[in-house]
């Protein structure tokens, strides 16, 4: 085969592609990515990575303006933004350049360019320099990926208005944010920007923040983040701005009646849709649904040899989602015996304080399908380790199958707990029952005890609250 002809080309080399294209390239298949910004995606150079650096710096300043809480001594506690977002730029640029060293090491041949599908197992790259490839495959994996939603009205217009990209990258710390929009994106954004000093007051047309998440935990949320000075408009839409020189008028609407907020900067949070556009799937007939390629359990789409994975392919709009689904992809390419995603099964988590994890049934959509089911909970002021954390609010809630024992959802809130979910997120995976994790032993002193704790409340076994 020439160097423009491969088994497999990914275009996109975010999260899910770049994972897909080393899975590709293991399974001995000649494997290419196509990517016309940066390798590692939105996740790791405007997402996932560089908020959690810049929510990293947030919690170190908090925690030293609460050093007399833990008999230390921390005066004229300060910060520099622009060194803060430095770091979180440095993060990023460290990881995309492992990227890079990851793909070179398993053969991964990279065309810098945007690319377009001519024909089935035909594209076209265009580079910067407006050079044009042809390249052919059996088979095309689609990982563009999603931007930012925009709303009528609410157009970001990068100084007074801001995505995700000019809310990582201030060039001033704004005194006062409007955030539109509680899903994980909004709220962390939302929690950075108060903790570093700014009034932040939070919009979202549900009745609820973090709308995904289990009501008991959103409630919890609302609260904590409240008494840090987060300010909260829910079952509210923002109806109207009216843009000055440095600052923003909103208008807000609530049950007909409307209220006004200025404020010095807004970010629009309101989710992210797919990235179908000029890849030339109308061209192949490649179907579509509200702005995401549709396709089967196993990626592909109504077109054979062209499939979609991640974002671009629909919710849940996750990167560890894209990066399992390529794989499975690939390995169903390879003809192996791969597994479909249970997509019931992917955990979601926020990276506020206190953080916020979940996976599968909520108590309210169990209860909805008519499930007969036991909660079981354990806040963190019974657990040792989180006391001596300084971290005792928050609360860990399961929910099982009351006939068959079945872990149906697990829903933390606090402390750490982002890390804590994998062990609910496995227990789900091997089928375990209650049984089973009441019969397992967690380690003392930790947090995950009260992971434990949680299931014995759900039987009436609780020891230490």
């Amino acid at each position: 085969m020439s160097d423009t002809n491969f088994d497999v080309i990914v275009l996109g080399g975010g999260p899910g592609g770049y994972v897909t294209a080393i899975r590709s390239a293991q399974l001995g298949l000649k494997t290419a990515v196509v990517e016309k910004d940066h390798l590692g995606g939105i996740c790791l150079n405007w997402g996932c990575i560089p908020t959690k650096a810049l929510l990293r710096s947030a919690e170190i300043y908090r925690n030293m303006k609460h050093a007399e809480d833990y008999g230390l001594s921390a005066s004229n506690v300060s910060f520099d933004l622009q060194k803060i977002v430095e770091r979180s730029k440095g993060v990023s640029k460290q990881l995309n350049g492992g990227v890079g060293h990851l793909l070179k090491k398993n053969k991964v041949t990279v065309f810098d360019g945007t690319g377009t599908l001519t024909a089935a197992g035909k594209m076209t790259v265009e580079g910067k320099d407006k050079k044009k490839t042809a390249l052919t495959a059996k088979n095309i994996i689609i990982a563009t990926g999603a931007r930012a939603r925009t709303l009528p009205g609410l157009e970001p217009d990068g100084k007074l208005v801001w995505t995700y990209r000019e809310a990582l990258r201030p060039d001033t710390m704004p005194k006062s944010l409007l955030v539109v929009g509680s899903g994980a994106i909004g709220i962390e954004f939302a929690d950075f920007y108060s903790t570093l000093g700014a009034d932040v007051t939070v919009v979202e047309i549900f009745d609820k923040i973090l709308p995904v998440e289990d009501d008991e935990i959103s409630k919890l949320a609302q609260k904590q983040l409240g008494k840090h000075g987060l300010k909260f408009r829910t079952g509210t839409k923002v109806s109207k701005l009216d843009k000055k020189a440095n600052q923003v008028t909103a208008t807000l609407e609530k049950n007909g009646k409307t209220e006004q907020i200025t404020v010095d900067r807004v970010i629009s949070a309101v989710g992210v849709v797919g990235n179908i556009e000029n890849l030339g799937l109308e061209a192949l007939g490649i179907k579509t649904d509200r702005g995401c390629i549709v396709t089967d359990e196993f990626s592909r789409t109504n077109v054979p040899g062209v499939y979609a994975i991640g974002d671009v392919a629909g919710p849940p709009m996750l990167a560890h989602k894209a990066e399992h689904e390529g794989v499975v992809c690939i390995e169903k390419i390879a003809g192996l015996s791969a597994h479909p995603i249970d997509k019931s099964k992917i955990p979601g988590c926020t990276y506020c304080h206190p953080q916020i994890a979940s996976v599968g049934l909520n108590e309210q959509t169990a209860k909805a399908e008519g499930r007969d089911v036991k909660i079981g909970r354990f806040p963190f002021a019974g657990n040792g380790k989180a006391i001596a954390l300084g971290e005792a609010e928050g609360l860990i809630k399961t929910i099982f199958d009351a006939k068959t024992g079945e872990l149906l959802g697990a829903h933390m809130i606090g402390a750490e707990v982002t890390e804590l979910i994998q062990g609910f997120v496995v227990a789900m995976g091997l089928e375990t029952t209650e049984e089973e994790l009441m019969h397992t032993v967690f380690p003392h002193p930790t947090l995950s005890e009260m992971m434990h704790e949680s299931v014995l409340d759900a039987y009436g076994r609780a020891i230490h609250f």
